[in-house]
């Protein structure tokens, strides 16, 4: 059974073909950086104009790297939310087109969710129970994906999201948009025990995160320090600001795996191709006797296989969407209550 999934959730315009919900025959990204960066961040109204030139092109293309026509496809999968409401709208309003006019279901999927397919994209189905670290630009969260096939979040951010903060962090030292991929670079060059950052929310026992405050102490340190005159090594700033964001995640990844008895965890987002997080995520799971299955970076950042995965994983559970279905900017992940495809 072959899929088509949409992503236009923020300001990749992405459109994959995924067979049997694990092969990708295609996975076509119509990347918006140059538009963004002069900004120094995503802008909504250029995402969702962006998303009108791009979205016919990358399908055209992606269905001839597919190798295939629309009448080989057996279901439209796209991001109904969360995400920006303009970007969404567009992904939306192409599937609900496709669906009609081709006569095929579709199926609308949670951003979150599809994350977390990524997964199988690579490692084939996985049997629940699973937990998730999804760490992006707009979202980090810990997600349990139980073994009755349902999904429930057992922590989040209570203020920045894990990708939005390098972002910040990275245009205050200097660095270009976007940030993470910046930071992670010159913190290899840097010491991350150089500077002692703030550890939000490490020990209090939930499994929520806070990285406002980091942020706001990188801010103060390096203004301290350009007060005083003292010399200032961007590349151990780098590296103590993103250690500093790593070890909670770390832990509270961890901690939340032995809560529940899950053994066997994954990350996933943007962010989750930060090669210290998977460097540190990998050896905590060793000690803990965890197994850790961390898709490949470019299954990490938002694309439209994990969405065609993830509709993959619904079709195939009998699930379809009507066509009057809306984008939701605010969905939450309890809102796509069963998860079809594991086992």
């Amino acid at each position: 059974m072959l899929v088509l999934g949409l992503e236009t959730s923020c300001d990749e315009t992405a459109v994959a073909l995924v067979e049997d919900g694990v092969r990708v025959r295609a996975n076509v990204i119509g990347s918006q950086v140059e538009r963004h960066r002069p900004y120094g961040g995503v802008v909504p109204e250029i995402a969702a104009r962006a998303h009108l030139d791009l979205l016919l092109p990358v399908m055209d293309r992606a269905l001839v790297e597919g190798g295939c026509t629309y009448d080989d496809i057996e279901g439209v999968a796209v991001t109904v939310g969360p995400g920006l409401v303009g970007a969404l709208l567009v992904g939306v309003a192409a599937a609900k087109s496709l669906a009609l006019a081709h006569d095929l279901p579709l199926i609308g999927v949670n951003h979150l969710e599809g994350h977390v397919c990524a997964t199988q994209l690579e490692f084939g189905h996985i049997a629940p129970p699973l937990l998730a670290l999804i760490v992006s630009g707009g979202h980090t969260s810990l997600v349990l994906l139980a073994a009755d096939g349902r999904f429930s979040t057992l922590g989040a951010t209570i203020d920045d999201a894990a990708g939005e903060a390098f972002d910040k962090v990275a245009r205050f030292i200097g660095l270009p948009y976007p940030g993470g991929p910046e930071i992670d670079a010159l913190a290899q060059h840097g010491d991350p025990s150089a500077i002692s950052f703030p550890r939000a929310l490490a020990n209090d026992g939930t499994f929520d995160f806070s990285l406002s405050g980091l942020k706001t102490a990188v801010v103060r340190e390096l203004r301290r320090r350009q007060a005083t005159g003292e010399d200032i090594d961007f590349a151990d700033v780098a590296a103590s600001f993103q250690e500093a964001v790593v070890d909670v995640q770390v832990r509270k990844t961890i901690a939340a795996a032995d809560a529940n008895d899950v053994p066997t965890i994954t990350i996933v987002g943007g962010v989750a191709a930060n090669t210290r997080l998977r460097e540190r995520m990998g050896a905590a799971c060793t000690v803990a006797g965890r197994r850790l299955l961390a898709p490949s970076p470019a299954l990490c950042t938002d694309n439209g296989a994990m969405i065609a995965a993830a509709g993959w994983n619904r079709l195939a559970a009998g699930e379809r969407t009507g066509l009057d279905v809306e984008a939701d900017p605010n969905m939450p992940l309890s809102a796509m209550t069963v998860h079809g495809g594991a086992g």
